[in-house]
């Protein structure tokens, strides 16, 4: 009698994952198909694929795969063998996990024990140019342009820089991997500026908002100020962002947690606008600091000032958005609108940022053309 698959011991799906291909899908490929040269790995959507996963992960869309990577000519005369043969050949269990799936009415995937072959497998059977078209809208074949870079959601870059790759003997996946690893610099600078621009538009309305007694607005807009200078650090630390349901996790994992996590505190613990404006302003100093630490632009005031003639201190984090545009030397990029950046700064639908058929319309706003008429 099979035990119900949460009360499995707990692997890590990343390891389950290596394992699977080690001791389950390379002999095979070895056996039948000793030729044969593929990339292999565990890249794309899942909560494993960033090594989030959490023994709750295992309901559903978790559990031995990976994708094959082959050549365009071996995937069409090949692929359908090599998937039969691992449909009939695959052990049934690995590491105690099945190898075996059935479908949730939703589509998502779930694991069913088998006691018989064939196995409903998860192994993807692909090419290199496919996989990242169909999962980042990514022409692989052409150089990058600016605006690729701008319309590649975080997430989606997280998930093929923070995925695995077990094999790779053409090597064309790990190039575009080393490639996506992290963005260009003058475009690092271009997001950075977008950032930064993100804080200064919302910056003195906490104390706005908080001096007309609305201190739920105060509240919220401190809160999305935290959000927007969590996403500075992430740019600051040179990695990328999960999405929403990860963004806390991984964030306090950024060295920078431990003196960021108390600053946000204060501002959660501030019982009027004032204490919640002092708290927040010392966030945007420590940024601004580390700014300067990094010497992307010429030294910056790291001072709180006063919001024109109004009651309100800020640090006026516009300046730090305008020096860094004014470092950008690429004309393509230079070309491009100021104040807005890539595509998780003008959005935060995940219906939009998970589909990449609808990155495309996003790239009339970042036009350069556009941008100089």
């Amino acid at each position: 009698m099979n035990v119900p698959i949460m009360q499995l011991p707990f692997v890590k799906g990343l390891e389950l994952c290596q394992t699977f291909f080690a001791e389950a899908v390379r002999p095979l490929l070895n056996h039948h198909f000793p030729a044969l040269r593929y990339a292999a790995g565990r890249l794309g959507g899942g909560s494993d694929v960033l090594g989030f996963d959490t023994p709750q992960s295992r309901d559903h869309d978790w559990g031995p795969r990976l994708t094959l990577f082959l050549s365009e000519e071996d995937l069409a005369s090949q692929a359908p063998t090599i998937d039969q043969m691992l449909r009939q050949e695959l052990p049934l269990t690995v590491l105690g996990y099945p190898t075996n799936y059935g479908r949730h009415p939703d589509g998502t995937t779930n694991l069913e024990f088998t006691h018989q072959h064939p196995v409903n497998h998860l192994v993807e059977l692909t090419t290199a140019a496919r996989f990242f078209k169909v999962y980042l809208a990514l022409d692989i074949q052409r150089p990058m342009q600016p605006i690729d870079w701008l319309l590649l959601p975080a997430q989606k870059l997280a998930t093929v820089r923070y995925g695995r790759l077990f094999h790779d003997a053409v090597g064309e996946v790990t190039a575009v991997r080393e490639q996506l690893h992290f963005y260009p610099h003058d475009i690092w600078l271009y997001v950075l500026a977008g950032q930064w621009n993100r804080l200064a538009q919302e910056e003195p309305f906490v104390g706005r908002t908080g001096d007309v007694g609305d201190d739920l607005g105060s509240r919220l807009i401190a809160a999305r100020q935290i959000q927007n200078l969590m996403r500075l650090a992430f740019l600051l630390e040179k990695a990328y962002a999960p999405y929403i349901k990860w963004f806390g996790t991984a964030f306090a994992q950024l060295p920078c947690a431990v003196d960021l996590l108390p600053l946000f505190d204060q501002v959660w613990q501030a019982t009027d606008w004032s204490q919640r404006e002092q708290a927040l302003n010392q966030a945007y100093l420590y940024l601004a600091r580390w700014h300067n630490e990094l010497k992307l632009t010429e030294f910056l005031p790291e001072e709180e000032g006063w919001f024109y003639e109004r009651p309100y201190r800020i640090i006026h984090t516009d300046r730090y958005a305008n020096a860094l545009y004014d470092q950008i030397q690429d004309p393509q990029v230079r070309a491009l609108p100021r104040g807005l950046g890539s595509l998780d700064q003008l959005c935060d639908s995940t219906d939009i940022l998970s589909n990449p058929q609808r990155f495309a319309p996003f790239a009339a706003l970042l036009n350069a053309e556009k941008a100089t008429e």
